[in-house]
């Protein structure tokens, strides 16, 4: 299976340092205190599904039940730039990447990945039921913070703004609904799926 060139431990700790001593000797917006803080985050999150070798199930839902309300509280703080794009330069995330992610998250849930969307507005007007996927939803969200991560690693000030501004504006149009639809499944499939194992195919021993 294809494998993402991603982030490695060293790699996360070097970038903690660098951008930590960057928001010590600089005031530019992209050193501030909630934009560093969303950058860890989002290291984290890329990190842990760039490393689901040797994962359970219950160890990527728990990590995820923990970095989502972080990932999302923070992205609530980055501050509004002014940007058009202009700078930014192509994505990092390849379309192999992307399954990559996708696919090695479904390897771990595989029937429980499915759920139902029962607060899509559409499907409440209408009859059509509105189907998600989590490992989707997931690697929806790792595209655009790993595409900013890339970014923000090279260091070049006018693209880290560019970055900064298409992130958060993918938060607020897509990835931030992703984050809500899989932290909604995975604490059903954490502390719901216990009491239903016959019908969900959830392994209790992953309990």
């Amino acid at each position: 299976m294809f494998a993402p060139t991603g982030i490695s431990s060293i790699e996360s700790c070097k970038m903690h340092h660098s951008v930590n001593m960057q928001m010590n000797e600089n005031d530019n917006i992209v050193y501030s205190r909630d934009v560093v803080e969303f950058t860890h985050v989002a290291v984290r999150y890329c990190a842990t599904l760039e490393q689901l070798q040797g994962c359970s199930r219950r160890q990527l839902t728990d990590s995820m039940l923990t970095l989502l309300p972080m990932l999302y509280l923070k992205a609530q703080t980055l501050p509004e730039v002014e940007a058009n794009g202009s700078f930014l330069p192509p994505d990092k995330v390849t379309e192999s990447d992307y399954d990559y992610i996708r696919t090695s998250v479904y390897a771990l849930f595989g029937a429980d990945d499915e759920f139902l969307d029962v607060v899509y507005e559409e499907a409440m007007q209408t009859d059509e039921t509105q189907w998600r996927s989590l490992s989707e939803c997931l690697a929806d969200i790792y595209q655009p913070l790993r595409n900013y991560l890339a970014v923000y690693q090279d260091g070049i000030e006018d693209c880290m703004q560019d970055a900064l501004w298409q992130v958060r504006d993918a938060f607020e149009l897509y990835w931030g609904h992703c984050a809500v639809n899989a932290l909604r499944r995975l604490h059903q499939i954490k502390y719901v799926a216990k009491d239903t194992t016959e019908d969900t195919g959830y392994d209790e021993d992953d309990f």
